[in-house]
Formats: C-alpha cells, structure tokens, sequence
C-alpha cells in the first residue's frame, strides 16, 4: 500500500457511498447490453449511448443526496462544485467500443479527489461482476479479498497491454513500438479491465495515451493499494491537472524501464 503511512486514511462513509454506487450502476449498465442501442458521436468520435447518460445521471443523483457539498465531475454531463475540496469523477462506461459490439470488457470507473489528488477508486466490471476497490489507507481488494501486484524486475518478462495500438501515432506509434517489442508479450484491448489485471499481478505493464481524467484517477488507488505503480510519461503522479499519457505497472523497477523507452 503506497500511501498508507503517508496519507489520512479514506473516511468509512466515503467507501460505503462507493460500495452503494456500483449497486446503482451494475443494473442499468447491465440491463443495456447487448440491446440495439442508438450510438451518438461525440466530438472526439467515440460512441456514447443512453446507457452511458443514464447511469451517469443516477451516480450524480446519489453522490449529491449523500453529499450535497461535494463536486462532481462526470464524463456526460460535466462538472457542478469542481471547487469542492472533494470532487468525484465518473466514467460510466469506460469502454463504450467493447459495450457497443457485445463484448463484456467494458466497467464503470468512480473516482474522489481531495485537493484535486485521488484519495479513492473504484473499477467495477458490471457483466463480470468483478469489483476493485481501492483507497488510501486501505488494502485494494477484488470481490472483497485483498489483491496484490506481483513481482517483475526486467521489462523483457513483462506482459504488456495497452487499449488499442492506433492510440499511438507519430513519434508515440515509435515509443510503443519499442517498448511493445522489448516486452515479453504485448496484448489489447480491455480498457479499465487491464489495469484491474495489473493490481491483481497478472499483466505487468500498461501503457496509453489520449486518456482524460474520467479514465484514469480512479485506477491510482486501486493500484497504489496493491503495491503497483500509476504515473504520467515523466514518472509524476497522476491528479486532476494531469495531460493525457498514462504508464501503470506492477513494479517499480519494469515502470522505469519503460518510463526510460517513452522519454529517450
């Protein structure tokens, strides 16, 4: 547990609300799959449906009844309070792609921020019915048992994954090209399903980019709380002021190798 002799402990009350809004967001979610939807485009061209907007909507309603001084921040519909020294952060459906054509790899993301730093994350995989929950002062658990990232000391044993090759285009395509062949093994897709995997020490390295804070403040403490590793590209921790490059793993010493390949 990175944090936990350095940090407050997450408040009890603000663990139950994140328990209670899976319990919101597990029915809607999984009462829309693999149903005819129709898929909007947003302005970045990935698809949002009525699910998205909907559970979106019910997490925002019970986040202001349990605390109506808190912020929130969610991916549909913006942000209310996001000067509240907490603020919540939502991705109803990370993964919309997988949603969309019937693939179970998509999961809700629940985040809070204190000071704009995350003090609690959720990964929550509706049709899996697995659920991390991770929070400073806390042990990350999975289905309630506790989990942990496993040991790699050398990027040449490490699994890869990253969420779509196309992410990286340009110089990034180069960058990820080299660290994807200095790898053990490189893999993808499975959005916030990968990152889940690194906290329970099966994947050892994920890396992407063009993520926004929807996506990836919840997974710091779910990581952090299993004994792995979340930053940006230059090795600095992830907060609500941080760019869209993301580099997770499950030791140390497998992040600065890539951290390394990334900025040479």
């Amino acid at each position: 547990m990175a944090n936990a002799a350095t940090a407050q402990a997450a408040p009890a009350e603000f663990l139950s609300l994140a328990r209670s809004l899976v319990d919101i967001s597990r029915p809607i979610l999984r009462g829309y799959y693999r149903t005819r939807l129709d898929i909007i485009s947003k302005g970045d061209e990935s698809p949002v449906t009525r699910a998205d907007r909907e559970c979106e909507a019910a997490l925002r309603a019970a986040i202001n009844k349990a605390f109506p001084a808190h912020g929130i921040i969610g991916e549909e519909f913006g942000a209310e309070r996001a000067e509240a020294e907490f603020v919540w952060v939502l991705d109803p459906l990370d993964g919309t792609r997988a949603f969309v054509t019937g693939r179970p790899t998509f999961g809700t993301l629940i985040a809070l921020t204190q000071g704009g730093k995350p003090l609690l994350g959720v990964i929550d995989m509706p049709v899996l019915s697995d659920l991390w929950i991770g929070a400073t002062g806390h042990a990350t658990t999975l289905n309630g048992a506790p989990v942990h990232a496993r040991a790699c000391a050398d990027l040449k044993d490490a699994y890869f994954s990253a969420a779509l090759p196309q992410m990286f285009q340009g110089a990034d395509r180069a960058r990820h090209d080299r660290l994807a062949g200095a790898a053990k093994s490189a893999t993808y897709g499975g959005d916030c399903y990968q990152y889940g995997m690194v906290a329970t020490g099966f994947i050892d390295l994920v890396v992407e980019k063009t993520l926004g804070i929807y996506d990836y403040l919840s997974l710091v403490p779910v990581l952090e709380g299993a004994g792995a590793f979340i930053t940006d590209w230059q090795g600095k921790p992830l907060t609500v002021h941080s760019g869209d490059h993301v580099a997770a793993a499950g030791d140390r010493r497998v992040l600065d190798q890539a951290l390394a390949i990334l900025n040479a």
